[in-house]
């Protein structure tokens, strides 16, 4: 196991070089200069001048890269170039806002996904089957933002049941926050829980033809004790496997919801920082958006071999 890790974090280091090049290298190629954006309209030769010198716009695209990299090893992801606000401290601020929309919305992903998944595969070629399988495809196939719009519609607007957008904290109104979070949780939850039933499905389908299985309905088992005790729990690695990268498209994947809602999140955080050509603000968010991934993936293999007591002789 601590071999595994260990070779883990080396795939890491390079993965991490490469993101951050692409980072860096692709944020450049964005049209605009954020130097004229913030000089304002009419701009002194001599403030952009100050602002190109201060912010290292004047020096070579592989300096600036080098400069930036030194500055986020020792923690320090620059300043954001309109409020001077440090980009570290509005990530310490949003990231925890969509972590909370992430962690919600993947409790109903898995509140409709693994149900639907083993009532599909235990019930396969008859209508509830077939039931669920559209349901999937409707779930997969129906866009966030016109699905968060509809229950804006019904839930807000017509029955005044929840909140239409903003955001509270827990820690300022523990049922408030989670009332402003349940229509953008499920918007997203229904997605991840189509993707999620198709995975589940998947692997008790295979689980389901094992000679266990048979041998356990010839030893005179209920059939729902053999698919939740002996089939769930063996087809639990890959489900558990596919959770926790599907938490890491959420961490990466909320931007439209947060926009349809009004979410002070990542997702909003990067759009807005885009549209005002905040380089440092964009690079700071990606790069920690894609060590979450990094570490997501980690944990999954990890989680992964820790289900399999086969793998985990192996390892």
């Amino acid at each position: 196991m601590v071999k595994l890790l260990c070779h883990r974090l080396l795939l890491a280091v390079p993965t991490l070089v490469i993101v951050s090049m692409m980072i860096f290298g692709l944020q450049k190629m964005l049209p605009g200069d954020p130097v004229l954006a913030m000089a304002g309209e009419q701009p002194d030769p001599q403030v952009i001048q100050y602002l190109q010198h201060k912010y290292h716009f004047d020096e070579p695209v592989p300096q600036q890269y080098l400069l930036w990299v030194k500055d986020a090893l020792h923690g320090d992801l620059g300043e954001a170039l309109r409020t001077g606000v440090p980009v570290s401290t509005l990530i310490a601020q949003k990231l925890p806002v969509t972590l909370q929309l992430s962690v919600m919305a993947l409790a109903f992903a898995m509140l409709i996904g693994i149900p639907g998944g083993i009532l599909s595969a235990s019930n396969r070629g008859r209508p509830l089957d077939y039931g669920a399988n559209v349901l999937a495809l409707s779930g997969m196939s129906i866009p966030n933002f016109w699905f968060g719009l509809i229950l804006i519609l019904l839930f807000s607007v017509h029955w005044h049941l929840l909140p239409s957008a903003g955001y509270v904290s827990p820690a300022d109104h523990f049922w408030l926050s989670i009332k402003t979070m349940l229509m953008p949780a499920f918007v997203l939850g229904m997605g991840l829980g189509a993707q999620l039933m198709r995975h589940t499905r998947s692997a008790m389908l295979g689980v389901l033809r094992s000679d266990y299985i048979r041998t356990a309905r010839a030893k005179g088992l209920r059939w729902p004790t053999v698919v939740i005790k002996h089939g769930f729990r063996n087809a639990l690695g890959p489900v558990v496997t596919v959770l926790t990268l599907l938490l890491g498209e959420l961490l990466a994947g909320a931007v439209l919801t947060e926009q349809i809602f009004t979410i002070p999140g990542f997702g909003k955080l990067i759009v807005d920082s885009v549209f005002n050509r905040d380089y440092a603000v964009v690079q700071g968010v990606v790069l920690c958006t894609a060590i979450c991934f990094i570490l997501l993936n980690m944990l999954a293999d990890l989680l992964y071999i820790l289900l399999n007591p086969r793998l985990r002789r192996g390892s």
